[in-house]
């Protein structure tokens, strides 16, 4: 893979060990965090924590990144193959209920070899914008429990605005129902989740018609995953040029998407606290 790259829908066509794809990344695997992670929906974080590996570079780059130091390569750590089987590891011996791959797309030959060093015998969720290649989805279901995929953008135009990515929907919706179709959905006694699809679709200012159009996209998929409709975004990253992106979200704005989805009657669903929208809950990062 490393001599033309084609991990993710970029399909740079790099040789990762000479060059930087657009991801930001070369062949260096570059964490920004691990640790053990109590923000997640609780069927992930559970009591002690999911286990959370951040990547740094992203293949997508939205502008709002609320990780925008590490999705651009700006801060992090390199570390071998091997020690990241040790991270692995590691979090697993603290008492992780799962090891949380963060934005995993771009290195995912390398998380393939850690995990062929050391399968934790705690699930792995795959923790994605959804912007993901079919054939490298193939590659590493058989080692992944959980999918965790985004769906940001149905309109082209918005995905376009806010990526430069326009094929954004046609490529995750595709990518998402792979995911849903290959892991069903099932909980341990412990309330703790082994194996499923959560949909992530953050509500955006001025965004509620683009969200109605995801909800009626996962209401075809609706019987195989959870979709979480989330009320947390902050204004963040590179927005200067975007007028509607420096303000939250409303209450009003977030209402109408929740109630737009009860219509569905989409019955497996996580929704927020409008309170969520805060920097607090983005983490420090450690390098």
């Amino acid at each position: 893979m490393n001599k033309e790259c084609l991990l993710c829908p970029n399909k740079c066509k790099i040789d990762k060990n000479a060059s930087i794809g657009a991801c930001g990344t070369d062949n260096d695997i570059k964490i920004a965090k691990y640790y053990l992670h109590k923000f997640e929906e609780p069927m992930i974080s559970g009591k002690n924590g999911s286990g959370t590996v951040f990547f740094c570079g992203c293949s997508l780059k939205c502008v709002f990144c609320q990780n925008y130091e590490l999705s651009r390569s700006l801060r992090g750590k390199s570390i071998t193959v091997k020690e990241l089987a040790d991270i692995f590891m590691h979090l697993e011996h603290q008492g992780a209920h799962n090891i949380n791959l963060v934005n995993p797309t771009h290195y995912s030959d390398q998380i393939l070899k850690a995990l062929e060093i050391y399968k934790p015998n705690i699930p792995i969720v795959y923790n994605t914008h959804g912007y993901e290649n079919i054939e490298i989805l193939e590659k590493m279901n058989d080692f992944i429990d959980i999918y965790l995929p985004d769906m940001k953008f149905f309109s082209p135009a918005l995905a376009k605005r806010y990526t430069g990515k326009e094929n954004y929907f046609s490529v995750a919706s595709r990518a998402i129902e792979f995911m849903a179709n290959s892991k069903p959905f099932i909980l341990g006694d412990d309330g703790m989740l082994k194996s499923g699809v959560i949909v992530r679709h953050l509500v955006l200012p001025q965004g509620v018609s683009d969200s109605k159009n995801i909800l009626d996209w996962f209401n075809t998929i609706k019987d195989k995953a959870y979709i979480n409709v989330m009320s947390q975004y902050t204004p963040f990253g590179n927005i200067d040029s975007f007028p509607e992106l420096q303000r939250k979200l409303t209450v009003r704005e977030y209402e109408k998407v929740l109630d737009y989805a009860m219509s569905l009657d989409i019955s497996n669903m996580f929704y927020q606290d409008p309170k969520s929208a805060s920097k607090e809950y983005i983490p420090t990062w450690d390098y």
